[in-house]
């Protein structure tokens, strides 16, 4: 298959290059696509390229159009006039290969987007590509995207997303006039993956009341399926816990598929370099160290133990709260026993055999360095972090 994506440099056009290199390259397996060339077409490619790229495709991504213009009137020019352009050289090669548009919700021309000149020109793209399908019986796919996110959005331009994200991480200001302003966002893995499924022919479709994409099986327009309503305060928050957590060590909840996660790592791709790496604080003595490295409101907390040669550590137990050890380096001995008996159980543990052990509830435990040369380094998962007022550790030698 031979794949022509025009506005190839653009935030959804970099996203879906990269995406369908990987597949062409066999690094992407999950799809069943043979992508053969990837034609990537924008403002300042030559103008006879198009004529070769729409003489060979097998699909079309048409990603190009003008958002930010000098003049209203280049509104019309960019994204009706290359439209037209586009099939007027499809149709020269009587080429009929799919051909999907990129258009905006504001071609509703509902609400404040009434007597936007940008929605008009993306509503007259998509009555020339449906005439274009009517005429030519080439199958058109339709996408009115709403405001887009992910990485390598341009800040400062057209996604506010984008903006506080980049002003944030970097520690610029940003400005909310209204918390509570709500909008419709869609993340570029998932209008990529949407994408991909179009090429396989696995498109999904729907018709519009109003603003609101309702899926059904033969409409007119394809979308893509999950997006996410939130607020510019909710944004703003999410942000501000994304770029404390170097000091609060706490991970803010990322479920699968949610908002908060994709706006995690959108953030994080606006990170100037001498943020990526922050410090964490040893605590360290003569039997070795003891490190904090991630903490979670709901999922405990993680840390790093390092115990020199021949060194006994712990020696406390806990009511409710318990432990996984996991020695990941070294050579030590686990003893446990429990509060009010002489049973002890043991486990030999070693770097070489990695394996979790719990330190259960009501019995006190320890960790010992059996080694006379070498440091014994433990990764300790907890399952509350801990708290100073309330640190449920009481001192006993096993």
């Amino acid at each position: 298959m031979k794949v022509l994506i025009t506005g190839a440099k653009g935030f959804v056009g970099k996203n879906l290059v990269a995406n369908l290199y990987n597949i062409k390259e066999g690094k992407d397996r999950t799809r069943n696509l043979q992508i053969d060339e990837i034609f990537e077409y924008d403002i300042d490619s030559d103008s006879s390229f198009l004529d070769e790229y729409c003489k060979e495709a097998d699909f079309v991504f048409n990603l190009a159009g003008v958002n930010r213009p000098k003049d209203q009137s280049e509104f019309m020019e960019g994204n009706f006039g290359f439209a037209s352009t586009l099939l007027d050289t499809l149709k020269k090669y009587r080429n009929n290969c799919p051909v999907m548009l990129s258009s905006s919700i504001q071609a509703t021309l509902i609400g404040r987007y009434g007597e936007s000149d940008y929605g008009k020109s993306k509503l007259a793209g998509e009555e020339l590509f449906f005439n274009y399908s009517k005429e030519t019986g080439a199958k058109v796919l339709i996408y009115r995207f709403p405001n887009l996110f992910g990485k390598w959005c341009r800040p400062n331009y057209n996604s506010a997303v984008a903006t506080f994200c980049n002003n944030i991480a970097n520690d610029l200001p940003i400005q909310v006039n209204d918390r509570n302003t709500k909008l419709e966002l869609l993340y570029i893995d998932d209008l990529v993956d949407e994408l991909l499924d179009a090429l396989e022919g696995k498109e999904h479709h729907c018709e519009y009341d109003g603003l609101d994409a309702v899926e059904k099986l033969n409409g007119r327009y394809s979308f893509v399926p999950t997006t996410h309503h939130v607020t510019l305060g909710e944004i703003v928050d999410l942000l501000e816990l994304f770029n404390n957590q170097p000091k609060s060590l706490i991970i803010p909840e990322i479920p699968k598929n949610s908002f908060a996660k994709k706006l995690y790592s959108t953030y994080l791709s606006y990170l100037p370099k001498e943020k990526t790496i922050f410090p964490l604080k040893m605590n360290v003595d003569d039997r070795g160290s003891f490190t904090e490295l991630l903490k979670s409101e709901k999922c405990g907390q993680v840390s790093i133990n390092i115990s020199k040669p021949g060194i006994t550590k712990g020696q406390h137990w806990h009511n409710t709260k318990w432990e996984f050890f996991i020695v990941v380096s070294g050579h030590g001995l686990i003893q446990e026993r429990k509060i009010g008996t002489d049973e002890i159980i043991e486990f030999e543990v070693s770097g070489d055999k990695i394996e979790a052990i719990h330190m259960l509830p009501g019995y006190t435990h320890n960790i010992i360095n059996l080694s006379e040369t070498e440091n014994l380094v433990t990764v300790m998962w907890a399952n509350e972090a801990l708290d100073p007022n309330k640190p449920d550790t009481f001192f006993e030698k096993v």
